[in-house]
């Protein structure tokens, strides 16, 4: 794939960046998953990941969310470098993570995962968040004394991302939303991240459904072994042949 859109040099940060991902190099052992990414969100913005399988998107979000960390290169957020801060200290900082495959605890109810998701924050805050997820969520609501691990596919989404969200992040990272749901879940998930993004919270998105994902982001990175390939505004992307053949399903 042809990088007509990159830049020779890893993009340097502006007033507006609250995320840099700075010439990332993140290994799982012997293999080499990231190779000198460069990614940046700027606040208010939704930016979105798009690759195939073993692309190296979801390692990128687990490098910004400390779960991993960078042999090389930095992870800056709102000016700071925090490529080897450990993830329990990003929450409080303000990163908030809803991982592939929705990671919820099973065995509790919906009320205690929620709680566990704020654990960083005040009782009085607390209540405030739930109240705003609850909005967000409506169906959570009628289901808070309900065990997790009993919830549909869709309801545990929302809970996921629920509960990333009781941490009141400033950046948050949505690995595969809508993977598994139906196609009217997926269209309500997408809707309320938009709604999110409107109160303030910049997204970082994977998604696998990439005409999605560019339909609610402003700006997109294509990834490739481990490599940004490609990016540009959503619209630059949707419109790129290449993009379109690789991950838009058009001949």
């Amino acid at each position: 794939m042809t990088a007509t859109l990159t830049a020779d040099q890893p993009a340097a940060p502006t007033a507006e960046t609250l995320l840099l991902l700075d010439d990332v190099h993140t290994w799982y052992g012997q293999i080499r998953a990231l190779q000198g990414i460069t990614v940046e969100l700027s606040r208010g913005e939704i930016v979105t990941l798009i690759g195939a399988n073993g692309a190296g998107k979801t390692t990128t979000l687990k490098t910004i969310s400390g779960l991993l960390h960078p042999r090389q290169g930095r992870v800056l957020f709102a000016g700071n470098d925090v490529s080897r801060t450990p993830p329990h200290r990003l929450v409080a900082q303000g990163i908030g993570h809803a991982p592939e495959g929705r990671r919820i605890f099973s065995r509790l109810t919906v009320l205690e995962n929620l709680q566990m998701g704020g654990y960083t924050r005040k009782p009085a805050e607390i209540r405030e968040d739930l109240e705003r997820v609850m909005v967000l969520f409506p169906r959570l609501r009628e289901r808070m004394t309900q065990q997790g691990g009993t919830l549909s596919g869709g309801e545990q989404q929302m809970l996921a991302i629920g509960r990333a969200l009781m941490s009141r992040p400033r950046v948050l990272l949505l690995d595969e939303p809508s993977l598994g749901l139906a196609p009217i879940l997926v269209q309500q998930i997408f809707s309320i991240v938009r709604e999110i993004n409107a109160q303030g919270t910049s997204i970082l998105l994977v998604e696998q459904n990439a005409l999605q994902a560019l339909n609610i982001a402003h700006r997109g990175y294509v990834l490739q072994t481990g490599r940004v390939v490609l990016t540009g505004t959503a619209a630059e992307l949707t419109a790129n042949e290449t993009v379109r053949k690789a991950y838009l399903g058009e001949d």
